[in-house]
């Protein structure tokens, strides 16, 4: 596993099209913004492995789940956006973490 320090606002960019931003750090809570083309899945590892095993989204997140990807977030949210560049924004993913 390569393991790589970043600080708020530094971001890695993997295979030149998907990028992952620090965008909070507060406490052990940290916040990531995810930019990657549509046709690329991004999940959380719990919710990937209830796809995995076949359980039905719905039953794998409620409403109180899903985190917004606006500055009125609450600081202990993960929220995951997704984009196929810096200038298009898209919803955040269902499997965002509060």
């Amino acid at each position: 596993m390569l393991v790589l320090s970043r600080k708020k606002d530094e971001s890695i960019v993997i295979n030149n099209d998907i990028t992952i931003v620090v965008v909070e750090i507060r406490g052990d809570k940290v916040r990531l913004g995810v930019e990657a083309p549509k046709e690329v899945p991004v999940h959380r590892r719990e919710v990937y492995e209830a796809i995995a095993r076949g359980e039905p989204l719905e039953i794998q997140l409620s409403p109180t789940q899903v985190a917004p990807a606006a500055p009125e977030a609450s600081t202990d949210e993960i929220s995951a956006v997704r984009s196929s560049g810096p200038e298009e924004s898209r919803p955040p993913a269902n499997d965002a973490i509060p």
